[in-house]
């Protein structure tokens, strides 16, 4: 989960999530995410150094839900499961019942695409304007013009960027540019959102207002919340529960206050250092 240099599977995961996203679950609610013991080995790899190994945890409906972990950890592998841009070696992923990943898959376009994804970089359509981004989508599954820019425009207005529908990404500063990227993961009303690294690029003043605004979209809209994060500070300020990833396992699981004020894992202690430790809860 660095940058497209690193993981060059970001505009494959954009076209296909553009495409199949466009469908989501009749009757959307929030969503309950069950993952159940999954794994993945790549080529060359044992069951020993394996990229995931046996992972398993609930993404409870409507809750904001942190997964951190050190660079190598399995965080971009289960993204790519997550994203079905991967298939697990073992085990599998239950979406509101339906299984979108592993052994015993039976959800269809009309359901498996029921995660928004908001990619690191961004991966905005740099040749279509503001409104034309966040309307791809609903174009390419065919929604008449009309019901299109209605939607787009009660997208701007939630997101901030009524002032600029017809401008084009080069012209915007990254934190308009991430909620460009929100705003289209939403078009196609999912009932979770999936954001990669999502203030990674931001400065600090930028990354709250993104985190308030990912706040209301999930207060306002009922929507389950993944956030795949390396940053703290992040998970501290907006999440509810978190889970530690190492080395291809979960470590420790619980909710934020739990988590960081009472750290079990070395990794854990490791990740947050016995600065944030002593001072969770506490202003910054």
């Amino acid at each position: 989960m660095q940058n497209k240099g690193e993981h060059g599977w970001y505009h494959e995961a954009l076209a296909l999530v553009l495409v199949t996203g466009a469908f989501y679950f009749p009757g959307r609610g929030t969503s309950m995410i069950v993952l159940s013991n999954l794994s993945k080995t790549y080529a060359q790899q044992t069951e020993d150094n394996a990229a995931l190994k046996g992972v398993s945890f609930e993404v409870r409906p409507g809750e904001i839900f942190g997964l951190i972990g050190k660079s190598g950890a399995g965080k971009t592998t289960l993204l790519r499961i997550l994203a079905q841009l991967e298939t697990p070696t073992s085990g599998y992923v239950d979406v509101n019942g339906v299984r979108i990943a592993g052994v015993g898959k039976h959800g269809g376009d009309e359901v498996k695409r029921q995660l928004g994804i908001v990619f690191q970089n961004f991966d905005l359509l740099m040749q279509k304007t503001v409104e034309q981004n966040i309307a791809f989508p609903l174009q390419l599954r065919g929604i008449e013009k009309h019901e299109r820019m209605r939607r787009v425009e009660e997208l701007l207005k939630l997101v901030g960027l009524s002032d600029k529908a017809k401008a084009y990404p080069a012209m915007l500063s990254g934190g308009q540019k991430q909620r460009v990227a929100i705003a289209r993961a939403l078009a196609s009303d999912p009932s979770s959102l999936l954001l990669d690294e999502p203030t990674s690029a931001l400065d600090s003043v930028t990354t709250r207002s993104i985190l308030s605004l990912l706040k209301e979209i999930s207060e306002q809209r009922k929507v389950t919340i993944i956030i795949i994060t390396h940053e703290i500070g992040v998970v501290k300020s907006i999440c509810q529960r978190v889970a530690v990833l190492d080395e291809g396992n979960v470590v420790e699981i619980g909710s934020v206050s739990d988590v960081f004020t009472r750290p079990q894992s070395p990794m854990t202690r490791l990740l947050l250092g016995a600065k944030e430790v002593t001072d969770f809860g506490n202003p910054s």
